[in-house]
């Protein structure tokens, strides 16, 4: 089997690395990150002009048409350079899920002008006290006096990138126990919207829904096609950690080669130079499962077993890799001037986004008597 990427691929990798390599230094990022929108419209704008933003979208729905193969190049870049833009979050995800659950008509409305970059969505299905995988909505969904309206009362937290939404993709529970999804407008009557930073320099919200007028996205349910989606997202994960891995470990090498201690630097301890072996031994792990989760959802297939095995590989190399860099780098690397600091804070934050390293093992652990063992 051939794991090389193709012509296309490698230029679309290279493109997207020049960008954000010219686009964000530890200071720049620190900016960025520091106001209020939290990332760059600029970087947004050449994203859309790239065509990057609507790349797994058809052709029809203004997008490439592109597989799994080139979503994941692109969010392994992002992990590497640390971009703040919310590509999965406002594009991606929420847009995956208005391609597979919408009418053709809601998906021309909307597809079009989230791939140009015009039109932020964002993905409300979390809420206070639930954990993956048990994410069951308890929001509610009645039929609204309106024809054709439904009305939404709840609770969502926490919403990825929420507080930029230009609309909101909502899950709730229908008077017949369905899980159905629905379009909410962000300024709707009845909806507050609480904004917060995260722990990773990353933007969230809490929002707050009574008796909100909402549109449902497409007519049937909607529980398979959100853990489709949110299998796809878990891959995507996967792809940014792998990329983020990659650059602390190049961040710690060099650091050992510049940091001198008794007159030697210390690339010259043994140790340590043991220890940074490890650390690349943990990242090509990571990298392999995170290809392995590529290559099910290239192949057709979206197992979310598959994609919790690829989450606990890259969540433990994660960890490791990131509690290494720290010693290695000393108190310089807890430091916020520091890039270092700032990779182990997103690293951390992917590792507790959809099941952290116990849930997942969980999940796999509850499967185990499903496996066929072959006869000896």
């Amino acid at each position: 089997m051939d794991f090389e990427l193709t012509a296309e691929q490698n230029l679309l990798r290279d493109t997207i690395r020049d960008l954000l390599a010219g686009t964000y230094d530890a200071e720049t990022r620190s900016k960025v990150t520091d106001s209020e929108l939290g990332w760059s419209r600029d970087v947004w704008r050449q994203l859309a002009e790239l065509g990057v933003l609507g790349l797994p979208f058809s052709e029809a729905d203004g997008g490439a048409g592109a597989g799994p193969v080139e979503t994941m190049v692109v969010l392994e870049e992002f992990g590497r350079r640390l971009a703040p833009e919310p590509i999965l979050d406002a594009v991606w995800v929420p847009g995956g899920l208005v391609a597979r659950a919408g009418t053709a008509q809601q998906c021309q409305r909307i597809l079009p002008e989230v791939a140009a970059g015009t039109k932020l969505l964002a993905f409300a299905h979390s809420e206070p006290g639930a954990r993956w995988p048990s994410m069951e909505p308890t929001t509610t969904a009645t039929v609204s006096a309106r024809g054709g309206f439904y009305t939404l009362t709840g609770v969502k937290n926490p919403i990825p990138h929420g507080d930029c939404a230009d609309e909101l993709v909502v899950s709730a529970r229908l008077p017949d126990g369905e899980v159905g999804l629905f379009l909410v407008a962000p300024d709707a009557s009845g909806v507050v919207c609480k904004p917060y930073r995260t722990m990773d320099g990353q933007r969230g919200a809490q929002l707050e829904l009574a008796d909100v007028v909402a549109e449902r996205l497409g007519e049937a349910g909607a529980t398979e096609v959100i853990a489709s989606v949110l299998t796809r997202a878990q891959a995507g994960l996967c792809a940014e950690s792998v990329g983020a891995m990659d650059e602390v470990l190049q961040l710690t090498s060099a650091y050992l080669v510049q940091r001198k201690q008794f007159g030697v630097s210390l690339s010259k301890f043994q140790t340590l130079t043991q220890r940074a072996a490890d650390m690349y031994v943990s990242l090509e792990l990571a990298r392999s499962m995170s290809m392995y989760a590529t290559a099910s959802l290239a192949g057709g297939g979206d197992d979310p077993v598959v994609a919790s095995r690829a989450r606990l590989r890259v969540g433990r190399a994660a960890r490791h890799i990131g509690q290494e860099a720290i010693q290695m780098h000393g108190g310089i690397g807890m430091t916020a001037e520091y890039p270092v600091g700032h990779y182990v804070a997103r690293l951390t934050a992917i590792e507790r986004t959809l099941g952290g390293l116990l849930e997942h093992q969980r999940v796999l652990s509850s499967r185990v008597g499903e496996y066929v063992l072959p006869e000896l």
